[in-house]
C-alpha cells in the first residue's frame, strides 16, 4: 500500500463534513444510542446464510477507523466454509479446556460464572461467518522493505469496535471469542508472521431460541463512567 517515495505530507480540504445544529446533533447521538443499546452478544446463532456482501461491507466499514501514522494495522479474514470452521472450533476447543481445567484460575472463574459460557464452542461451526481479526506488527513498503506499525493494539481495537457496530447495524448478531493462546490461526489461514491474531467474531442470524445472560444487560450507568473536567 505505501510507497516510500510517496510519504510526504499534502493536506486536501475536509471532503465530508455534517454541519448539524445543536439539537440536530443531540437527535443523530440519541438516535445511534438507542440503536447501540439494541446490541447484545449472542451465543446461540441459526445457520441461515448471510451473503458475502454484507460481510465485505461491514469489513469496509471497518477499515475507515483511524489508525496510529494511518498505517492501519488490521487483517480481517472472513470464514464461511465448513471445514476451516470445524477445524477452528477444534483448535479453539482444546485451548478453551485447559482454560477451564485450572489454566484460568479461581478468580477469573468465577467472574464468568453469570456468563454462563464453557468450553463447548459451538457457535464456531453454526455461525455463517467467522471473523477473524489480525493485528500487523509491521508491514512492508511496495519494494519490500520493511517498516514498524504504531498504535496497534489501539487502531486494532477501533477497528474492531467499528466493524461490530457495522454487523449490528446491518441486523446481525455477533460474538468475540478470544482463545489463548490463538497462534493456531496465523497458519492456519496463511498468515504472514508479521500479523498477530486477536479474536475471532462470530456473525449471523440469532437462533429462534437465543438467549443472553441476565447480567449482561447491566450496563454501568453514565456518572459511573464519565467524568466532565472543567
Amino acid at each position: 500500500m505505501f510507497a516510500r517515495d510517496s510519504l510526504a505530507y499534502e493536506p486536501v480540504p475536509l471532503p465530508d463534513r455534517a454541519d448539524y445544529s445543536d439539537a440536530r446533533m443531540l437527535e443523530e447521538a440519541r438516535a445511534f444510542h438507542e440503536r447501540m443499546r439494541r446490541r447484545h452478544t449472542v451465543r446461540d446463532f441459526d445457520s441461515r446464510p448471510v451473503d458475502r456482501a454484507v460481510i465485505e461491507t461491514c469489513v469496509r466499514t471497518a477499515g475507515t477507523a483511524p489508525s496510529g501514522a494511518n498505517h492501519q494495522p488490521w487483517h480481517f479474514v472472513a470464514i464461511a466454509d465448513k471445514e476451516h470452521k470445524r477445524r477452528i472450533r477444534a483448535a479453539a476447543e482444546e485451548e478453551e479446556r485447559r482454560f477451564y481445567d485450572g489454566g484460568a484460575g479461581d478468580e477469573w472463574l468465577r467472574a464468568l460464572e453469570p456468563i454462563g459460557t464453557g468450553a463447548d464452542k459451538p457457535h464456531l461451526e453454526i455461525a455463517p461467518w467467522l471473523i477473524v481479526v489480525f493485528a500487523q506488527r509491521w508491514g512492508r513498503f511496495d519494494d519490500g522493505t520493511r517498516f514498524k506499525n504504531y498504535y496497534v493494539p489501539e487502531s486494532v481495537g477501533i477497528a474492531t469496535g467499528f466493524l461490530i457496530a457495522a454487523l449490528h447495524h446491518a441486523g446481525l448478531v455477533t460474538l468475540t471469542h478470544t482463545p489463548n493462546p490463538m497462534g493456531f490461526l496465523g497458519g492456519m489461514l496463511g498468515r504472514p508472521e508479521s500479523e498477530k491474531p486477536t479474536m475471532i467474531i462470530a456473525a449471523g442470524h440469532p437462533a429462534a431460541d437465543a438467549t443472553v445472560p441476565a447480567v449482561a444487560k447491566r450496563k454501568k450507568p453514565l456518572e459511573e463512567i464519565l467524568t466532565v473536567a472543567g
